[in-house]
């Protein structure tokens, strides 16, 4: 079923607008919530923030349809990764046309889908709905989901209760009932300085971070070696590790005092992410810390958690995962290494899936696009997904329909 030419060329201008808003998770979000707010209200919606502690961003929740529990929410984040040191082609908060892509930062991960989502107001509030659809957009995803929780906790606390949730993150229309998770670390390493010449007066630092960087380089080389994710259909098929970044030490002749390693493990479900944990801290206790206290007895090795992305997992009998296959008539699923916030929304007892318009694969880089065709095939969805909410027994009226067309 093809969108309606209306709701696709609305799509395009959302974007256009969404796209102009700078949402880099270092910034503020307010101005395209606010700029969601006043449409919707303009469609006769009421819209609610939850903010964060600083109160310059916020998460938006709304409802079409009946109110109370139950239904579907329609789910993305605002932000988007940083520019910074990329080569565009253009200006990559202005929406662009070439060659039959749309261009700018964010157009598949992933305003494409809230653009999309937001066309298609009109058409649900033109519809009697039975089941409620939820729209709910959060902040700070790129940076390890920190805004979703507080959007989940004001669920619980102040309701409604949705059943299923639809991310529509960037997975070229295709279903995905599995994901990774992702746990991000920062490991600082205090020895004491000393003139290079005088290794036994100090600690190095640098030398015990080293240390640690080949302990997580052996645990990557494990995980690979069991690719404990291959019966779900990762790739890679195993849980992976990476050493972003390392600053440390002042000079060539100071025995380095201090060194910061950032770094993360994605892991497949399943995979015990305490154990992982535990193993680098019986690691660091016991062949680190001996040898950077021998001449520095005050020295230490802190590791502080930084994001937790949880994974999403396969629901045999996910009622999501169900009426995906009804719409889009696959029974084919996949799963992607890339988080999203789909686990810690499943987690909450809402049954998910992912899938959206656009490609993981222009997600962070320069020159971001999307092809309109995604676009039009993520509107097609939602008028389905329309259809659903509107009547108890679409799943018949479905069969009957593609029984005529047959």
């Amino acid at each position: 079923m093809d969108a309606a030419p209306d709701a696709a060329a609305t799509a395009r201008r959302i974007l256009d607008r969404l796209v102009a808003f700078d949402t880099t998770s270092r910034n503020s979000n307010l101005a395209l919530i606010d700029w969601v707010a006043d449409y919707l209200s303009g469609h006769g919606i009421e819209s609610r923030r939850v903010f964060d502690a600083t109160g310059a961003k916020a998460n938006l929740f709304a409802t079409i349809g009946p109110a109370g529990d139950g239904g579907l929410v329609l789910s993305g984040h605002t932000d988007v990764v940083p520019v910074d040191g990329q080569a565009w082609s253009s200006d990559p908060f202005a929406l662009s046309e070439r060659d039959g892509r749309l261009y700018g930062r964010g157009t598949s991960d992933m305003k494409g889908f809230i653009a999309c989502a937001l066309a298609m107001v009109p058409a649900f509030v033109a519809r009697d709905l039975m089941r409620p659809l939820h729209l709910a957009f959060s902040y700070d995803e790129e940076v390890g989901c920190l805004g979703i929780g507080g959007l989940i906790a004001d669920l619980a606390a102040n309701g409604p209760h949705p059943a299923l949730v639809l991310v529509g993150e960037p997975t070229g229309m295709a279903v995905v009932n599995a994901h990774k998770g992702v746990a991000g670390f920062r490991t600082r390493i205090r020895g004491k300085a000393a003139h290079s010449s005088q290794p036994h007066r100090g600690g190095n630092a640098v030398l015990a971070g080293g240390r640690i960087l080949a302990f997580l380089g052996d645990l990557a080389r494990e995980k690979r070696a069991e690719a404990a994710g291959a019966e779900l259909g990762f790739e890679p098929p195993y849980t992976t590790f990476g050493l972003g970044r390392i600053e440390g030490g002042t000079a060539l002749n100071i025995v380095a005092q201090d060194c910061e390693l950032t770094w993360e493990f994605r892991a497949v479900p399943g995979e015990d992410e305490q154990a992982i944990l535990e193993r680098l801290e019986r690691f660091v206790a016991e062949e680190v810390l001996p040898e950077l206290r021998e001449f520095a007895p005050e020295a230490s090795v802190e590791t502080e958690r930084l994001a937790r992305v949880l994974p999403l997992m396969p629901e045999p009998e996910g009622e999501m995962e169900a009426l995906m296959r009804r719409l889009t008539g696959s029974n084919a699923s996949h799963a992607v290494s890339f988080g999203t916030e789909g686990g810690l929304l499943q987690e909450a007892g809402m049954s998910t899936v992912v899938c959206g318009p656009g490609s993981i694969d222009q997600a962070h880089q320069p020159d971001e696009f999307i092809d309109p065709a995604q676009l039009d095939a993520c509107l097609a969805l939602l008028r389905k997904l329309a259809d659903w909410a509107e009547a108890p027994e679409w799943g018949l009226r479905l069969a009957a329909r593609e029984s005529r067309s047959g």
